[in-house]
């Protein structure tokens, strides 16, 4: 289902994404690609440097056939095969934004990986993985779009990672996946006062609930959650919410989409089910009152 449409955010130098330029890691599907299309219907440019070159034969879409879809809404969209892992694939992506659109407003870092096995379980292979991805792509991209983003007037820095919760039951559960999270949180923390001087605003956004993904839904388990889950579009909303934003006084945040969407006057949420809107939805990890598995240790 479809997200209620945001009412016009409060006067800012970016109350409008038209004819900006949003860098984003991944974002040929799922939540990624839900963010760039409400974007597009401002008509932004938006540069996606993924892997996904091909179809795969368990998740659709390419990023192809995201820079098409990005288009259709109105916007402007250059796919760039590429990983965020890699140094040079990273700064030929800052590059061709710039050579392309003129300049670059905003980095997403939507790019993750995920394996909730525990300690004992998990392969190094996986290990490294979400590390090199997750919080290592999150720095380079931030570090190597940083003296572009000096140059806009209204930059802006997203990442999608939770809030930064020391309740040992998250380590606890999956340690290996939350060290790599809380390494794009920590890149968030440390890069807004970083750049506040600059007022480049750097954020974290972060769904209440499970949202319906095709990396849900290939998790071992991640089927039955799916029922409690809301679709990409919430996020999605929530981000145009954030860039639309005064980053001079907005950075800095790890916001929960819901909250995010409550500030604009948005408090009913169910036409972003992605089920039945009378089923309880299912929270999401690192959130009080999140379901987890049990740790041997009780939370204060």
């Amino acid at each position: 289902m479809t997200g209620q449409t945001l009412p016009s955010p409060a006067p800012s130098p970016a109350s409008t994404l038209a004819g900006r330029t949003i860098l984003m890691s991944g974002g040929s599907r799922g939540i990624g690609l839900a963010i760039a299309l409400r974007a597009a219907r401002d008509g932004a440019n938006i540069v996606m440097l993924a892997k996904t070159d091909k179809p795969h034969p368990k998740l659709e879409g390419t990023v192809h056939t995201a820079a098409a879809q990005i288009e259709a809404e109105g916007g402007k969209a250059l796919a760039i095969v590429g990983d965020v892992r890699n140094d040079a694939d990273v700064a030929g992506a800052v590059a061709a934004a710039v050579e392309r659109f003129g300049g670059l407003d905003i980095v997403l870092n939507n790019a993750s990986a995920i394996d909730l096995s525990p300690t004992d379980a998990v392969d190094m292979k996986r290990y490294d993985l979400m590390q090199d991805i997750n919080a290592r792509g999150t720095f380079l991209l931030s570090k190597t779009a940083i003296p572009e983003l000096r140059k806009s007037p209204a930059a802006h820095i997203l990442t999608l990672s939770p809030p930064l919760n020391l309740d040992p039951r998250w380590a606890g559960d999956h340690l290996a996946y939350t060290m790599a999270k809380y390494g794009m949180s920590l890149t968030t923390l440390g890069l807004a006062r970083e750049l506040a001087k600059d007022g480049i605003g750097v954020n974290s956004l972060w769904p209440a609930t499970i949202i319906e993904t095709a990396a849900i839904q290939n998790l071992p388990g991640g089927a039955p959650l799916l029922s409690g889950a809301r679709t990409p579009q919430i996020v999605a909303d929530a981000a145009y919410a954030i860039l639309t934003r005064d980053p001079r006084s907005y950075t800095g945040h790890f916001a929960i989409d819901e909250e995010v969407l409550a500030e604009q006057g948005i408090t009913d949420l169910d036409g972003y089910a992605a089920g039945d809107p009378a089923a309880r939805r299912t929270p999401d990890i690192f959130l009080d009152g999140a379901p987890s598995a049990s740790s041997g240790i009780e939370a204060p």
